[in-house]
């Protein structure tokens, strides 16, 4: 009851997605997931005859990307998102939803200052000397405008758009549902994973929501690069930052999209390049929290060398373990050893049935494509696009942080090679990857985990006695029992339980239909008031559980299979 009336409250933004979806020529969708029927019962009309010839004639990849863009802010950041997932979605999807840009019309000044007044604590004139009420960029979810402050130091406002949260969080709910449904009706599209995708992506867009956790953020990654002089990520100004209002230090410099303007400040390309990779590499392999979305928007270059990073937004997060399997996996790429890479990819397979020996066959040949290539020549990014199209192939995803490694890396490389078409990311990589498997095997690391493991034995071993004696302690009384769990088994046994109770309400409504009829045709004497008042209640409940029982079998679809 409580779902059906969150999916009454979004109605009328159900019908905005369902028209959208039929105007890019996926109407079919539309009946499937059932939205038609629910739209219909509710009243809403839907106008099937919206198609034009010309959008029907975009391919699949396009149509998605032009509804996602024309759906608003949610649907633009879960395009993006989907373009991380290159274990999931071929690369003319992924290229195609990589164009999804977040670039939409700036709000007045005046329809976001009262909200800035309350983010600032004070009227801006009174915090800053200056600041320009024309935005400097606009984005779905935000937009920054250039400010000074007394002491002079250039600052930027990134101010989320008033009400954003509300419409962000409609929509969240209203893709977990259709998510939902997918999986339930749409069989084909099960294997993408679309509940765990939203679940994932709902995680991603409610963390960047939160302008504060962004800051925290760069300054995590910041501390990181201490000590080091060829980064640069601005310092935040936290009085006056909160969840909807992030105000950091200006970074000035030339954006990462203006190569014109990195060859007229007489800017090293080569050396940018370098630098790039060094800082993305030691952020993924070392420190294990990195920057996810490396493009030219969020890289600017500085005139004395110095490469500024900026909107951290979305970071990624590799625990020690990943790490290690992510170096190994490179290492075996560039080393052409095939056993190591199969070996990484099953660990990653999370014991999932799989043929082992033809995965190890396929991989075998994929690696050996490379063998006798020079170092220079190999392409990591296109490898893993390679390794990820591989894994498509045998119905595998990879780990959500693992998608966002693999695209920071595919991006890096582009930038890379943009800026010097001699780029070696191999030769790059190489090092990092060397030092983190020594790493993994330092004795300070091995006299770590060892401790670690001796401790956990230990308190097994502790335990161990308590646990047994419990055991035998339920088998001596009879309470020992064994849980077998069958998925299959499970629902078919919710769907007669369902139908049992469906029917013991039919027969409790026959019964109070029939009972309150005899007693009203038994109406005389001195009871017949009360004879009459309890042959009407009867009618009233036999009422409700016929509504109940409807209300039932509409909400399990029951009526519309019953009408086919």
């Amino acid at each position: 009851m409580w779902e059906t009336l969150g999916t009454v409250r979004d109605l009328g933004r159900l019908q905005e997605i369902a028209v959208v979806l039929i105007r890019y020529g996926f109407g079919d969708v539309v009946r499937r997931i059932g939205l038609a029927s629910t739209l219909e019962r509710a009243g809403r009309l839907l106008h099937w005859n919206e198609e034009r010839q010309e959008l029907l004639r975009m391919t699949a990849p396009v149509r998605v990307r032009s509804a996602m863009q024309d759906l608003g802010p949610t649907f633009v950041k879960l395009g993006q998102v989907l373009a991380t997932r290159v274990d999931l979605l071929p690369p003319e999807w992924i290229a195609e939803l990589s164009e999804l840009q977040n670039a939409v019309p700036a709000l007045p000044y005046a329809d976001i200052r009262e909200q800035l007044e309350a983010d600032l604590g004070a009227s801006p004139s009174e915090v800053f000397a200056f600041l320009d009420e024309t935005p400097m960029a606009a984005a779905s979810l935000a937009q920054a405008h250039r400010a000074r402050l007394h002491d002079g130091r250039e600052v930027v406002l990134k101010v989320r758009r008033p009400g954003i949260r509300d419409v962000v969080e409609a929509d969240l709910r209203l893709l977990a549902r259709l998510a939902e449904i997918v999986e339930a009706r749409l069989p084909d599209l099960r294997r993408y994973r679309p509940a765990e995708v939203v679940q994932q992506f709902t995680v991603s867009l409610r963390r960047e929501l939160d302008f504060a956790a962004e800051c925290r953020n760069a300054e995590r990654i910041a501390r990181n690069f201490k000590g080091r002089d060829d980064i640069l990520i601005p310092d935040v100004h936290w009085q006056w930052t909160c969840e909807s209002l992030n105000v950091q230090d200006f970074v000035d410099g030339i954006p990462g999209r203006d190569l014109a303007g990195v060859d007229a400040a007489g800017l090293d390309r080569r050396e940018l390049a370098r630098r790039g990779a060094d800082i993305v590499l030691k952020m993924v392999l070392e420190d294990g929290s990195f920057h996810a979305d490396p493009h030219p928007g969020n890289i600017i270059y500085l005139r004395d060398g110095r490469i500024g990073v900026i909107d951290f937004g979305m970071v990624g997060a590799l625990s020690e373990v990943r790490r290690f399997q992510v170096a190994q996996l490179l290492h075996g790429l560039v080393e052409q050893d095939p056993q190591g890479v199969a070996d990484v990819l099953l660990d990653w397979a999370g014991g999932v049935e799989v043929d082992e020996n033809r995965l190890q066959h396929d991989i075998s040949q994929f690696v050996d494509q490379y063998r006798g290539v020079p170092l220079k020549d190999l392409r990591i990014g296109l490898m893993l696009g390679d390794i990820t199209q591989l894994l498509r192939s045998y119905s595998l995803t990879l780990p959500a942080d693992l998608a966002l490694m693999i695209k920071a890396f595919l991006t890096l490389e582009g930038m890379g090679r943009q800026l010097d078409p001699d780029f070696d990311m191999a030769s790059a990589a190489r090092p990092f990857l060397e030092r983190v498997v020594l790493q993994r095997y330092a004795p300070r690391a091995l006299l770590k985990r060892g401790r670690r493991s001796l401790l956990g034995l230990v308190d097994f071993a502790g335990e161990l006695p308590r646990d047994l004696r419990k055991l035998v302690q339920a088998a001596r009384r009879g309470r020992l029992q064994l849980k077998v769990e069958t998925t299959a088994l499970q629902g078919f046994g919710e769907q007669v339980n369902r139908a049992a109770n469906r029917l013991v309400m039919g027969i409790v409504t026959a019964a109070l239909i029939i009972g309150s009829s005899i007693v009203m045709h038994s109406v005389g004497g001195v009871s017949s008031r009360w004879l009459l008042a309890l042959g009407v209640c009867g009618f009233i409940g036999a009422g409700f559980c016929g509504v109940w029982i409807l209300f039932s079998i509409w909400r399990s679809g029951g009526g519309g299979a019953a009408g086919r």
